[in-house]
């Protein structure tokens, strides 16, 4: 039985200007037998009710969502009498019904209220008058109308004992579902104790029946009050019925309910005498464990929280959840190398042998490892240090991580850092949490089973900053601090980890974008690029005899000449590493592998022509000088990525106004450059004998070549007044002769980075003198000597300085 009525004798205005709690008069079917039936009006507006049927004498709140059904409650409302007809749809899922899809029979009646719900929707209060009949319709637009007859009310039944012994039936059976109902309250009950008149109980009760609407239909078509109040007592009869079949149920769903927590208890006596017998399937857990533990070198502390868990674990139930979770900690817990260190080779001569084996060059990262084995083979223990490696891609950074562990003996991990956001890989999860896990650190440990392993943080510089998930390079501060690390706090371990002993190699692109007090707690590497003959002492030691394995032949299948390495390095790879050289090698090898593998003939001594014809045509044009002596044109050293690279300045002048244009792609540091530049040689023109009235009637447009590729940086700086000193005076400037540096206002000459990439891209274009600040000396004195033979070099402070050495 459901209460969609008993709400709406009396209910708050509050969505309307009224504040005052309003009451709605019930009318009784006393009234509307008293309705005479000429009062009933020919012609009606008719709403279509689809879920429901209104009774005479009863209030129901109809929320009204049809544009037209809108306009007719709009309309009636506003009207005189308020009466509309009000018939339910033969068919519920018809949207926009017509006249034939209502049923014949329907009720007169009144609107009481319309309320304007908060999300904006209308709710008509309406009331039940006296019943109708459907004559014929009229209109469909706005909305529909229809001729009416009345459906008189019942014969008179008051005296009737049958009838009223029917009525009383009905209120106690109604009275029982109210009971039994779990979601009618028992205000209800005493209601319709209170209902004194027989037509409208029954139309009550009939209205609120929880039945199908077609059922609802049926009653209303019923013309004699005491046949209907039959069919009613019947429907409640049912009704009556599945509430005592469902009440039997959900009786045995908790007798069910209840019979688990029993055997629930009987579980947890059984379990204990299990434990006293020595019978508990879950003890094998727990002896596991315990073997496990036996042997652990850990603190007191952690032998404390071992054994704390463990006496929990012991206390559990195994089919809980809980138990899982404290087992998957107890397992890390157990499995963690606590004090546990690989035996290190302090064989210096050998560690120095094996770094030389697996990579060419890097003698400042060799010397810092064999210095750091030196001190621990005198002091016996020293905390490991945390280096970072800084250099292009493909120049070796994560291979030398291996390399080093091999060199001193000891366990190699590898944890990529790139995209890295969320703190929890660093500092784990909550062990309470379904799933969790201790962080990337501990699990790595675990896995190598060694306290002491080499350690490679790779990529460094492509952790995610502070997303909602924590800061990650917050929480390395502590994993990469000597200071802290030896007392490292995980998450889900809730025990301090003692990762001093743990030698890290943090590796890195660019220091820009590392955290300041990260960076800070790291000893910073420079690894720079590979000079030509380097690259070429790489390709024959490492890369060939790597490829030739990979692809299954021998040396004596393919030789690969130093000239075709030198073409390969020079016409078809421009970086600071070895990536795509060995990409290079790799495709050459390819291609011969196939005239192996077909049977073919093929020259086994690759030439230069054959190399063309595997490659193509060469993909990069060497970094060249100038040709010949030139006017307003200097060859600049930059910086980048891949390495440093040779940089032409152009300038020229034309009639104009002193203005000055800058193109070629530059950033908005290198265009303050070349202002700078531009100012200075106008405030000194006298020095640089130049007549004040060439530079102010002359427009000068720099510009510097390959303009899709953007360019910044301060260290064109000198290049560009170099460039504009020669279009301005005259005089040419020499083919062979780069510079970088910075400039200031006052004419000084600034250091600027990068120097060792520079020389490398100046000894690929054949520079033979270099242009530099003199607080650039002290870079060029620690260049090994095969970097700078055949270079000559010039140290100024001055700009003015440049006139004597470039021209």
């Amino acid at each position: 039985m459901k209460n969609n009525d008993l709400d709406f004798y009396s209910f708050d205005t509050e969505y309307n200007d009224e504040k005052e709690q309003e009451v709605i008069p019930l009318l009784t079917l006393d009234d509307e037998e008293n309705t005479p039936l000429e009062q009933v009006p020919e012609q009606l507006s008719i709403l279509p009710l689809r879920n429901t049927v209104l009774f005479p004498g009863v209030v129901i709140p109809i929320t009204v969502g049809r544009d037209k059904s809108i306009k007719l409650i709009k309309d009636a409302f506003d009207s005189k009498d308020r009466h509309i007809g009000v018939v339910a749809q033969k068919d519920v899922n018809i949207e926009n019904p017509s006249f034939n899809d209502l049923n014949r029979i329907g009720t007169v009646a009144k609107i009481l209220k319309i309320l304007t719900m908060p999300d904006g929707s209308q709710t008509a209060i309406i009331q039940g008058r006296t019943r109708l009949m459907l004559k014929k319709g009229l209109n469909e637009d706005p909305y529909m109308t229809a001729e009416v007859l009345p459906f008189g009310p019942a014969k008179e039944t008051s005296g009737d004992k049958d009838f009223l012994a029917t009525i009383s039936m009905i209120k106690d059976m109604a009275i029982q579902v109210i009971e039994k109902a779990p979601n009618v309250p028992n205000e209800t009950a005493f209601a319709i104790k209170n209902i004194d008149s027989p037509p409208f109980i029954i139309n009550f009760i009939a209205s609120n029946l929880d039945v199908e609407v077609s059922k609802k239909q049926e009653l209303l078509e019923i013309m004699e009050l005491s046949e209907r109040a039959t069919a009613v007592m019947e429907l409640l009869n049912k009704e009556l019925q599945a509430l005592e079949v469902k009440n039997q149920i959900q009786s045995k769903v908790k007798t069910d309910l209840d019979k688990q927590q029993r055997e629930f208890i009987l579980n947890q006596q059984l379990k204990t005498i299990q434990e006293e017998l020595g019978e508990l399937p879950s003890l094998q857990d727990v002896d596991e464990l315990r073997e496990k533990a036996r042997n652990k070198k850990w603190s007191r502390e952690v032998k404390d929280v071992f054994e704390k868990e463990m006496r929990k674990l012991q206390r559990m139930n195994a089919a809980a959840v809980e138990y899982s979770i404290q087992k998957n900690y107890l397992d890390v817990l157990v499995e963690l190398p606590w004090n546990e260190y690989t035996a290190e080779d302090f064989e210096l001569s050998d560690a120095q042998r094996i770094l030389d084996e697996d990579h060419y060059g890097l003698e400042k990262v060799k010397d810092r490892i064999i210095e750091y084995l030196a001190v621990l083979k005198l002091k016996g223990d020293m905390k490991s240090p945390i280096l970072c490696l800084v250099g292009p891609p493909g120049v070796g950074k994560t291979s030398l991580g291996k390399s080093i562990a091999r060199a001193i003996g000891r366990k190699y991990v590898r944890m990529s850092l790139g995209g890295l956001r969320d703190e929890a890989e660093i500092r784990g999860h909550r062990k309470t949490y379904i799933g969790a896990m201790p962080g990337r650190i501990i699990q790595s440990l675990r896995k190598v089973n060694a306290s002491n392993p080499v350690f490679v943080l790779d990529e460094v510089d492509k952790i995610s900053g502070a997303t909602l998930n924590g800061d990650p390079s917050a929480a390395l501060l502590e994993v990469l601090d000597p200071e802290q690390n030896n007392t490292f706090h995980d998450n889900f371990l809730e025990v301090e980890y003692d990762l001093s002993r743990i030698m890290f190699v943090a590796t890195a692109n660019s220091l820009n974008s590392i955290h300041p007090a990260l960076r800070d707690r790291m000893e910073i590497i420079d690894i720079s690029g590979y000079l030509l003959e380097e690259k070429v002492e790489i390709a024959r030691r490492h890369l060939i005899p790597k490829q030739l394995r990979e692809h299954g032949i021998t040396k004596s299948d393919l030789t690969l000449s130093k000239a075709v390495i030198e073409k390969i390095i020079q016409d078809y790879t421009r970086e600071s590493g070895v990536r795509l050289l060995d990409k290079q090698i790799a495709t050459v090898i390819r291609n011969r592998v196939k005239f192996i593998a077909m049977g073919d003939k093929y020259n086994k001594r690759l030439t230069l022509t054959d190399l063309q014809e595997i490659l193509g045509k060469p993909r990069f044009q060497r970094d060249k000088s100038l040709d010949k002596n030139a006017f307003g044109v200097f060859t600049g050293l930059s910086w980048t990525h891949v390495g440093g690279e040779s940089l032409v300045v152009e300038s020229s002048l034309s009639t104009g106004k002193g203005d000055l244009t800058m193109t070629g792609n530059l950033g908005d540091v290198m265009k303050e450059s070349a202002t700078l530049a531009h100012k200075y040689l106008k405030a000194h023109a006298a020095e640089l004998n130049i007549e004040d009235k060439a530079i102010d009637l002359k427009s000068v447009h720099i510009h510097v070549p390959e303009g899709a590729t953007p360019k910044d940086g301060p260290s064109a700086g000198i290049a560009m007044f170099t460039a504009l000193a020669s279009a301005f005076t005259g005089k040419p400037v020499k083919k062979d002769v780069a510079m970088t540096g910075e400039i200031t206002l006052r004419g000084q000459v600034l250091p600027v980075g990068g120097i060792k990439e520079k020389i490398l891209a100046a000894k690929r274009a054949n520079i033979k003198e270099i242009i530099l600040s003199e607080a650039n000396r002290k870079d060029i004195e620690e260049i090994p000597e095969s970097y700078i033979d055949g270079l000559k070099f010039h140290y100024i402070k001055k700009m003015i300085e440049i006139l004597d050495l470039a021209f």
